[in-house]
């Protein structure tokens, strides 16, 4: 019996995540939303979904474009999800303290979620086109221009970050500098406050002989 393309065989470009904490189940339900869906109209139902796992796949989503962009040289607005699929991953087992010295186990899932991004045929790209066309609106372009900007956003935070730390070290060290230099200055002063207060024990014992 002759069987299509296995799903994690799909010809595209892939990125992956493992070791998620959430189970497989939750995922498939999230993935099952963008599955086929373009890249603009994917980050959409993502970014507008209540689902705690939409977040972790869509920085995925992002990322498998990135590698598309990268990699392959494909433009981020001709893409969409080929393939999205969630495997089981290793269950993490705990226990929870129950009456009567009983325990219930607690199981936290885990999954491995996987994303393969494909670029538009020339015909489909017509066709998504012209219906953008005559709808007025370019989806496209503005989910490819919001992921630039978010990553923009992440590498300014990233210099930012890398600048504060150098300068709080160079604003340590210039202390430590201070705090030396000053040392020697106030064992001076010190010195010359036990030399003053000398010469008074001095002159204060000069002046009770000569009153005796």
């Amino acid at each position: 019996m002759a069987f299509g393309t296995k799903t994690n065989e799909r010809p595209g470009t892939r990125a992956q995540v493992k070791y998620v904490r959430s189970s497989a189940y939750k995922a498939r339900e999230v993935l099952n939303l963008i599955r086929n869906q373009s890249y603009a109209r994917a980050s959409e139902i993502l970014e507008f979904s209540d689902r705690g796992i939409a977040e972790p796949v869509a920085k995925l989503l992002d990322s498998a474009v990135a590698n598309a962009e990268n990699n392959d040289g494909l433009d981020a607005e001709e893409l969409f999800v080929s393939a999205c699929y969630a495997d089981e991953g290793p269950t993490l087992k705990r226990w929870r303290p129950r009456a009567r010295g009983r325990a219930t186990r607690i199981r936290k899932r885990t999954c491995h979620i996987t994303i393969i991004v494909s670029q538009y045929s020339p015909e489909q790209l017509e066709i998504i086109r012209t219906s953008e066309a005559s709808k007025g609106t370019n989806s496209r372009s503005t989910a490819a221009a919001s992921r630039r900007d978010r990553v923009q956003k992440s590498r300014d935070a990233a210099d930012a970050k890398a600048e504060a730390e150098e300068h709080d070290h160079d604003h340590d060290h210039d202390h430590g500098d201070e705090g030396e230099a000053a040392a020697p200055a106030a064992a001076a002063a010190d010195d010359a406050a036990e030399d003053a207060a000398a010469t008074d024990d001095a002159g204060s014992e000069a002046t009770t002989e000569e009153d005796a």
